[in-house]
């Protein structure tokens, strides 16, 4: 629906309706002059100021969604060429100019309404649905709030919705807004068709040593090799080295290790906890009957139809919840199940596994405490390791021979310049990846490259000994690729003259089924579509866009999620005459109280006057201020 509504408002009908609408938010200028605004101060909008920490906590946020949605994080530059930090700016511009207008009309919130907002807010609830003071604590120190500005934050938005609300719900919409989208939503067309593929046509046939190096000579930019280089890789990292044969503890190191630390070796006891919130009293005294036959906690979920929510392998002090934990770790053996009181209704409390707790045995300690040793023993010799592998490359000894002395593994690769070939590196992380292919790609060969850092125990060497630059291939190399894509560019080209043959018939007046019969195919009528199709490859939404795009006992061409060519001929065109249904209605109804609410902060915005610290601002984002 939302896709739909989005396609249409960047149609000719949608920007008449957004007319209609008043819809146009006015964008506004950031002075580059300095004015003087203190150190923590961005910006100023009438007497209300807007802190750097404001500015940090939203410009991060809008940075997080936009790597989110495009997997890469924009630098402040490019940040800055998209428009993020004005967008920014003008948010906190405009909340700041609608709460000095909401305070000035005595417009507030109270502490029950805050209280209530916290409480119905899922972000904080526990695995039972109800308010955790703990959760609410971490989500605030996760995102760097206090709990004065968490609640400061929630009054301004409150203010903010009673002020749409208040001004603008009741806004009329436009009784042709509504016939517009209605109409846009529910017409149908109905279209008779056939399809085109490379089994309509005649063979093609194959191509000869002329037609193959004819077409590799005018696309030879599609069949070069990439730029190789090949290279020994050592990467050296803390755990890499802990795994190295001088580090690893004796058998009396470990024992004695084990008792230093046996009487903190002790495992927590968990249970695999479900529960089930019973409807009405019938199903609990359904439950109350299958435990006292004895019937297991699984068989008796079973008969009754329900369905238990599972909270997981848990520890008591996991569990939120006291009356549950106590429930739960009060039960005999697995399978066994209780019930207790909750919110509204009786609870069934089963535990399906049990997970002892106790003594960990030296058995069941041993690899931890041996790992934990060697990383210890390798973290003290890094450095002196790495100061080693230095002196020792300066004296140029190859890779190979520096990794064998110190009995740590090396990697011969042929990498390329995005460097997925890195991955056969255990240690190195993906995320490095690309640092050290920049440097791979920008040392000589035969030359000592310097040293890739990571992190102060973690290095990455590399020894560079060959270099295969990007070449032209040659038709032996490719032929079967250009045979292949030879066939391809010419059953193309003959589609495309044959669709160009049957568009030409039926613009000169032939009928669609003659016109099908002479191409030996058969016309199928499809059902009434609307502009999303009809779900399937064929008529998908983009064809339907096309045959939207004419009326009726028009003509045209699309292809389709196949591939194929679609020939169509628009044989019915139904406008939509029922009332528009209650998607449409709020649709328009949420997007005239926002247009309006747009233009209303807007104005107070430009009212208030906005002033910036450009001198923070451009300290803020890196950014050298310009000369």
């Amino acid at each position: 629906m939302m896709n739909l509504m989005r396609r249409f408002a960047s149609t000719w009908a949608g920007k008449i309706l957004g007319g209609l609408l008043l819809i146009g938010l006015a964008g506004f200028g950031i002075s580059n002059v300095l004015l003087d605004l203190g150190s923590n101060t961005l910006a100023r909008v009438g007497n209300e100021d807007i802190t750097t920490t404001q500015f940090q906590r939203t410009y991060q946020l809008q940075l997080a969604q936009y790597a989110q949605q495009t997997g890469q994080t924009p630098t402040a530059e490019q940040a800055l060429q998209l428009g993020i930090p004005s967008a920014v700016i003008g948010k906190l511009a405009s909340d700041s100019a609608i709460n000095q207008f909401a305070l000035s009309q005595g417009i507030g919130v109270s502490d029950a309404r805050l209280a209530k907002l916290v409480r119905d807010d899922p972000s904080f609830a526990n695995t039972l649905g109800t308010f955790d003071r703990a959760n609410f604590q971490q989500v605030l120190q996760q995102n760097g709030l206090t709990e004065a500005e968490y609640f400061e934050l929630q009054a301004r938005a409150s203010r903010r919705q009673q002020i749409a609300m208040g001004l603008f719900a009741g806004s009329a919409v436009p009784k042709a807004a509504e016939t517009l989208l209605q109409r846009y939503r529910n017409d149908t067309r109905t279209v008779e068709y056939f399809t085109l593929s490379a089994t309509s046509l005649p063979d093609i046939g194959t191509p000869t040593d002329a037609d193959l190096t004819k077409y590799l000579t005018d696309h030879q930019t599609e069949f070069r090799t990439k730029e190789t280089r090949t290279v020994d890789v050592l990467a050296m990292t803390s755990d890499s080295l802990a795994r190295a044969p001088d580090y690893q503890p004796t058998e009396d190191e470990i024992k004695a290790q084990y008792e230093a630390t046996k009487a903190s070796l002790v495992k927590v006891e968990k249970r695999q906890i479900q529960q089930i919130t019973l409807p009405d009293d019938a199903k609990a005294a359904f439950f109350q009957q299958q435990h006292d036959a004895g019937v297991s906690f699984a068989d008796a979920v079973k008969a009754s139809g329900l369905t238990a929510t599972d909270f997981g392998l848990m520890t008591k002090a996991d569990v939120q919840d006291p009356t549950l934990a106590d429930a739960a770790f009060g039960l005999a053996k697995e399978g066994d199940y209780t019930m207790i009181a909750g919110i509204g209704s009786k609870r069934v409390v089963g535990v399906t596994k049990i997970e002892a707790g106790g003594q960990t045995s030296y058995d069941e300690a041993k690899p931890a405490i041996a790992k934990t040793l060697a990383l210890t023993k390798a973290k003290a010799a890094y450095a002196e390791i790495q100061d080693q592998i230095e002196s020792l490359r300066a004296g140029l000894k190859p890779l190979k021979e520096i990794a064998d002395r110190f009995k740590l593994p090396v990697k011969t690769l042929s990498v390329t310049a995005a460097g997925e070939e890195l991955s056969a590196v255990t240690d190195l992380a993906a995320e490095n990846r690309a640092k050290v292919a920049t440097a791979i790609f920008a040392a000589t060969a035969g030359k000592l490259a310097p040293t890739v850092t990571i992190s102060s125990t973690n290095n990455v060497w590399f020894d560079l000994s060959k270099v295969d630059a990007a070449r032209d291939q040659t038709l032996a190399e490719v032929k079967d690729a250009v045979t292949t894509a030879w066939t391809n560019e010419k059953t193309d080209a003959a589609l495309k003259a044959e669709v160009k043959k049957i568009l030409a018939d039926l613009d000169g007046g032939k009928s669609f089924a003659d016109v099908a019969a002479a191409g030996n195919q058969f016309a199928t009528v499809s059902s009434p579509i609307t502009r999303d199709g009809d779900k399937t490859a064929v008529l998908n939404q983009q064809v339907a866009s096309q045959i939207f795009a004419s009326g009726l006992d028009s003509h045209g061409s699309a292809v389709d999620g196949d591939g194929d060519y679609l020939i169509y001929h628009v044989t019915d065109v139904t406008p939509a005459t029922d009332a528009p249904d209650k998607n449409v209605t709020d649709f328009l109804t949420n997007s005239t109280r926002d247009a309006l609410y747009a233009e209303f902060i807007t104005g107070l915005r430009d009212e208030a006057g906005l002033k910036i610290n450009q001198q923070a601002l451009s300290a803020l984002l890196n950014l050298t201020p310009a000369q």
